[in-house]
């Protein structure tokens, strides 16, 4: 029980402060709730299991836009750890529809 509770406190303190940083999640747009629950399960494991590939593009990205391609395995880390966790959360709690904003809405694969 303990256990549970800590972690629905974590869980509530992310969500708090994570939404004063970060936008909301694209599944959020939809209508109906159908709609928001099949496409929040779609955002969640698209995260859970493309995050990991931040490690390789947010590198590739700071070289595209002139900066150091350090600096992209720094950010490419903490995106990959976040996008993970995060696509965890959405896809555990998909019937519910309360938004975990993720930074830059998540995984691209543009």
């Amino acid at each position: 029980m303990k256990n549970a509770l800590r972690i629905f406190s974590l869980l509530l303190v992310v969500m708090m402060f994570s939404s004063v940083a970060y936008a909301a999640s694209p599944w959020t747009e939809q209508s109906t709730y159908a709609d928001k629950v099949v496409h929040k399960l779609d955002f969640g494991i698209k995260n859970l299991f493309g995050g990991w590939t931040e490690i390789f593009t947010a590198p590739m990205r700071a070289k595209d836009a002139g900066k150091n391609c350090m600096s992209g395995v720094g950010e490419g880390l903490m995106n990959a750890i976040v996008y993970t966790v995060g696509g965890a959360l959405h896809t555990a709690t998909f019937p519910l529809p309360i938004d975990v904003p993720l930074p830059n809405n998540g995984v691209s694969f543009d």
